[in-house]
């Protein structure tokens, strides 16, 4: 009979013979390194998505659906324009970005329009 090492710590396994893990804490740890790289991107990008809908959301009040803000302001407050949730082409060639419920529509090289989605 061939003894099995756990694939984490290296520890001999006792049980089934099937059994990669010697318990369910370094089968945790073992899949949670394998999956780190990734889990780290989608972290990333979804924590600067809700910076960018909470920044949003700070600068517009309860009785304002749009304001118009300059893009510096929102740039030192730490909002990132290169990430969006859903772009949308207007009528007129103008995109509307949206970053989940609010959206901010640049127009001009200065400027945009920040609004809650109706």
């Amino acid at each position: 009979m061939e003894n099995k090492t756990c694939q984490h710590c290296n520890k001999t396994i006792k049980g089934r013979t099937d059994k990669k893990f010697c318990d369910d804490y370094c089968r945790n740890i073992f899949n949670n390194q394998l999956k780190s790289s990734t889990n780290n991107l989608v972290r990333n990008t979804n924590n600067i998505l809700g910076k960018n809908r909470r920044i949003i959301e700070s600068f517009l009040e309860e009785e304002n659906i749009y304001i118009k803000i300059k893009k510096e302001i929102l740039i030192n407050s730490g909002f990132s324009f290169s990430y969006n949730t859903k772009c949308k082409k207007l009528a007129k060639g103008a995109y509307i970005y949206y970053c989940y419920d609010y959206a901010f529509l640049p127009i001009s090289e200065d400027y945009c329009i920040l609004m809650k989605e109706l």
